[in-house]
């Protein structure tokens, strides 16, 4: 069933939805950041895993 929240992975393993709460639970665990980071991310590149694992591993941070 599409819409059976005990699973603990993303629908789409392709794309990051950071409005469901076991989604972003699993990426923040997936991209070893802070949810905030996380929404960020997608915020700047969009909801696409390659693009967001492309810029959360090429930026700097202090």
């Amino acid at each position: 069933m599409a819409d059976d929240k005990s699973k603990r992975g993303p629908q789409d393993s392709t794309r990051v939805n950071v409005n469901e709460d076991y989604e972003l639970r699993y990426w923040t665990m997936r991209f070893n950041v802070s949810a905030d980071r996380l929404k960020e991310a997608v915020k700047e590149v969009g909801p696409s895993v390659r693009a967001i694992d492309e810029y959360l591993n090429d930026r700097t941070y202090e």
